[in-house]
C-alpha cells in the first residue's frame, strides 16, 4: 500500500440542517490536491432529530449532556451504515464536525454536540472531532475552520464562497488567509419556503417571481454586522435576533420575503468581491439560480459552479482535512482567519475503547 495515501471519513451537519453529510476520501500526503471522494452521501434528520437539534439553544446544561450523547450514538449509526453501504474497508481515521448548537465566542463559548468517544467506540475507529473549542479559548472566533482547506486544496480560485446556512467566504491577501462569515442564506430562505410548503427555494423560483422590499432591504444593510471587519462569525443566536424579527414585522408574504432576502444575500456578497474574481461556488445555495444570477447581476465577477459532488460535500471533505491535519499535529486553525492569539492544530482524538 502506497504510505503517502491516507484514508478517511469526514462528516458534517450545518445550520440549515439538510442532513449529516458524509465522504469518504483519499488523500496523498505528498500534495494535497490530489484527493479524491470515493464516496459520498447525505443522510437526512427525521421530524424528531430536526425538532430536537432547532430546539437544542435553549435546553440546559444537562439535557445539552444528554444530547451530546445521543447525538454521538446517532452518528456512531450513521457511519457504520455507510461503511456496510460502500463496503468501505480502510478507514485510518473519522473526522466529524458535530452540530453547531451554541456559537457565542465573544462569551468564550462553542459547542458541537456529537460525542467523539461514543462515536469511536461505536465505530471501533480512531475519531477526531471538536475542532473548534481550543480556537476559542486562545480568544478565537472558533469559524470559521474551512480555510485552511480552501488555502491548501483550492489555491487554483481567488475566492471560495461557500453558500450554505450561512455564506462565507475566503482568500489570499498578502501571504495570510482572510476569512468570515458574509451573511445568512439557507437558514433563513428555507424557513420561509417551508411556510410555503416547500423544503426550500427550488433554483429561487419563489424569490424571483415575489416583490423586493426597499425598506426592509434598507433596514437590512443597516445592521452592525456588516460594518464590522473580520475576523468574525454568525450564529444562530444572531439570527434569531437581528433577522426574523425584521423580517416578521413587516408582515409581507413569504414569497416577498425571500426576494428581499435573496436579494440582500446577492447585495452582501457582491459587496465583498472585486470585479473579475474567479470565485469557487459550493454549498446548496450554489443551486440557486435567482442567486447566482443576481449577484453577477451586482457585481462582473467569474462564478465557478463545479460538479456536484463538491457543491454538495466541500465541507465533509474539508473537515475530512482537518482530521489528517491534526493527526498529524500540523497546523488546520489559521489565527489570520479565527483572530486566536496563534495559529494551532486544534481537535480531540478518541480511540475506541471497547
Amino acid at each position: 500500500m502506497n504510505k503517502s495515501e491516507v484514508f478517511a471519513i469526514g462528516l458534517m451537519s450545518g445550520t440549515s440542517l439538510d442532513g449529516i453529510d458524509l465522504v469518504y476520501v483519499k488523500f496523498d500526503k505528498n500534495n494535497y490536491q490530489e484527493f479524491d471522494i470515493l464516496h459520498s452521501e447525505t443522510v437526512s434528520y427525521s421530524k424528531k432529530w430536526k425538532s430536537t437539534l432547532q430546539e437544542a439553544i435553549h435546553f440546559s446544561s444537562d439535557v445539552l449532556k444528554e444530547l451530546n450523547l445521543n447525538y454521538g450514538i446517532l452518528l456512531g449509526e450513521v457511519i457504520n451504515d455507510f461503511i456496510d453501504k460502500f463496503q468501505i474497508q480502510n478507514i485510518d481515521f473519522i473526522a466529524s464536525h458535530g452540530h453547531t448548537v451554541l456559537h457565542q465566542p465573544h462569551n468564550s463559548i462553542t459547542l458541537q454536540v456529537g460525542d467523539g468517544q461514543t462515536i469511536a467506540n461505536s465505530t471501533h475507529q480512531k475519531v477526531i472531532c471538536d475542532f473548534r473549542t481550543q480556537d476559542v479559548k486562545l480568544g478565537g472566533q472558533g469559524a470559521p475552520l474551512v480555510p485552511i482547506g480552501d488555502e491548501l486544496l483550492f489555491a487554483d480560485y481567488d475566492y471560495c464562497l461557500n453558500l450554505g446556512g450561512f455564506s462565507n467566504i475566503s482568500y489570499n491577501k498578502e501571504g495570510k488567509r482572510i476569512a468570515y462569515d458574509i451573511c445568512p442564506v439557507n437558514i433563513v430562505l428555507n424557513k420561509y419556503a417551508k411556510e410555503l410548503g416547500f423544503e426550500y427555494d427550488d433554483k429561487g423560483q419563489i424569490a424571483a417571481n415575489g416583490t423586493s422590499l426597499i425598506q426592509l432591504e434598507a433596514d437590512l444593510r443597516a445592521l452592525d454586522y456588516y460594518q464590522q471587519k473580520p475576523p468574525k462569525s454568525l450564529g444562530l443566536e444572531w439570527v434569531q435576533k437581528e433577522i426574523f424579527p425584521r423580517l416578521e414585522s413587516s408582515k409581507r408574504k413569504p414569497e416577498d420575503l425571500l426576494r428581499t432576502f435573496t436579494d440582500h444575500i446577492a447585495w452582501a456578497i457582491a459587496k465583498v468581491l472585486p470585479k473579475n474574481a474567479k470565485v469557487l461556488v459550493t454549498g446548496g445555495g450554489a443551486f440557486n439560480a435567482y442567486l447566482i444570477c443576481e449577484i453577477q447581476r451586482q457585481k462582473k465577477v467569474n462564478l465557478v459552479i463545479p460538479d456536484h459532488k463538491l457543491i454538495n460535500f466541500k465541507e465533509a471533505l474539508i473537515f475530512a482535512f482537518l482530521g489528517l491535519l491534526r493527526n498529524e499535529d500540523k497546523i488546520n486553525c489559521l489565527s489570520s482567519v479565527t483572530g486566536a492569539s496563534r495559529d494551532h492544530s486544534s481537535g480531540d482524538i478518541f480511540y475506541p475503547k471497547f
